[in-house]
């Protein structure tokens, strides 16, 4: 009892400063750029952190925690899949789409996607993104929200549809107080439990199992096998379909639009140290505490073994932080997805007035919180299935425009065809009844297929 009680009031607490954080962030919101970018000036630490923590949900933390526990050693290709997405985003992406975005007045992705070379809005496009951002971002946020559910039932025992809507209601709350502002300075704070959780568990998990014994416990398994200890073509596809989670990264409307709030292009350079080694703590931890949790303990919830380690191994204080990690997971993706969401409903679609539009939003982050709260309660998947579905999608409805736009431009056909190509076949992929461990169709091919029709799309300089 004291253990939960102690956890309880360290979750409370954190979730004060982010009410705060909201209300603060309020005050320096006063109009619908102010509320969907910030007035573009974070600094460097902020982008990075933000940045950082909404493209590593619940599925980091839990997922891949839960998928290093399930599959074992064939885990250790999460590490370079999701580092080789922040170095593409960062290295490449974020530098050009910063200086382009200020050019043009860019304040979504889609703004960015979907305006011609004359600054006229390109309509087809416009609403095409729209479209499958909000189809996305609702079974994206869905599976946060779920994520966060199944903490408080393991921890607290509570209800897990209770649960589901105590956490959504903490994130609609700050969220709709401060817009970007509130999100981004939010989700900096949550990085960085992220990353002290990422440090101070695995290394306490690690220290009592003995690297050496995780070592030779994986005496049995290859590298190059898939978690089912399947070698050749089906090892090849696991691995080529673990790594396809990496090219996704441009994609992630959610992420990419830190790289337009940056204040100043040279902080970039700045941002890119800061993200890259956040990524070199997060994941190497996650991919170590789920195989040092095969070693101490045997649950069926394979994606719990981060809450139940934590509630083993550490001190209620500690343990309240760890919990806290992993609710600032959920939240950082899923405040962040909500304003994302949002905007293309009241910018992307319509943006008229900017009174009225600001209005909008609000309401729009209110109706996409309550269709993820639905979804969540009764669709039924696992949290590392559902995000990666939704990240692949994305990723390949506009990872290849949008580098197709830094290129110099797209022509509209070729443009709506490769992000048609790109949607579609990631979603006939992810409900095809034959899916190949590490699913390298549903990652690699539609992603592939709309980089090829966007570089035959290029315009002509």
């Amino acid at each position: 009892m004291i253990n939960t009680t102690s956890i309880l009031v360290t979750l409370i607490i954190y979730k004060v400063v982010l009410i705060f954080i909201g209300i603060w962030a309020n005050k320096r919101t006063n109009n619908a750029s102010d509320y969907i970018l910030g007035g573009r000036t974070l600094g460097p630490w902020v982008a990075a952190l933000s940045a950082s923590a909404s493209s590593s949900s619940a599925w980091t933390l839990l997922g891949v925690s839960g998928a290093a526990y399930l599959w074992g050693l064939p885990a250790i290709w999460l590490f370079p899949a999701t580092l080789s997405g922040f170095m593409i985003n960062w290295l490449y992406i974020a530098p050009r789409l910063n200086v382009y975005s200020k050019k043009i007045g860019a304040l979504t992705l889609t703004d960015v996607l979907a305006t011609s070379d004359d600054g006229k809005s390109i309509k087809e496009i416009r609403w095409f993104a729209s479209a499958i951002i909000l189809f996305c971002f609702v079974f994206y946020i869905a599976s946060q929200f779920d994520a966060a559910g199944q903490s408080f039932q393991s921890t607290f025992g509570m209800n897990k549809n209770t649960s589901i809507i105590l956490g959504a209601l903490i994130i609609l709350i700050y969220t709709l107080l401060g817009g970007f502002w509130a999100v981004s300075v939010s989700d900096t704070l949550q990085g960085i439990m992220m990353a002290l959780s990422a440090i101070i568990l695995p290394t306490v998990a690690v220290s009592k199992v003995g690297l050496g014994n995780i070592i030779t416990s994986f005496s049995d398994q290859s590298i190059f096998s898939s978690p089912q200890g399947f070698g050749g073509i089906i090892a090849i596809g696991f691995i080529l379909g673990t790594m396809g989670i990496g090219i996704s990264y441009p994609g992630q409307p959610h992420v990419v639009n830190r790289f337009m709030a940056i204040d100043k292009n040279e902080e970039v350079n700045q941002g890119k140290i800061i993200a890259i080694g956040w990524a070199l703590i997060i994941y190497p931890g996650m991919i170590l505490l789920g195989w040092a949790g095969r070693y101490l303990t045997d649950i069926s919830a394979h994606e719990q073994i981060m809450i139940v380690m934590s509630n083993q191994l550490l001190p209620p204080i500690l343990s309240g932080i760890v919990l806290a990690a992993v609710l600032s997971a959920i939240m950082s993706t899923a405040d962040s997805q909500l304003l994302v969401a949002s905007s293309s409903i009241s910018h992307d679609l319509k943006n008229d007035k900017a009174e009225l539009s600001l209005q909008q939003t609000r309401i729009s982050v209110i109706l996409i919180c309550f269709a993820a709260v639905i979804l969540s309660i009764f669709v039924d998947k696992s949290i590392y299935s559902r995000v990666l579905f939704a990240f692949s999608t994305m990723g390949a409805s506009f990872g290849p425009l949008l580098i197709g736009r830094m290129q110099g431009g797209v022509r509209k056909e070729y443009a709506l065809a490769a992000m048609s190509i790109g949607f579609f076949m990631t979603v006939f992929f992810y409900y095809l009844n034959y899916k190949p461990e590490g699913n390298p169709f549903e990652r690699i091919i539609p992603v592939l297929l709309s980089y090829i029709l966007v570089q035959f799309g290029r315009k002509k300089r």
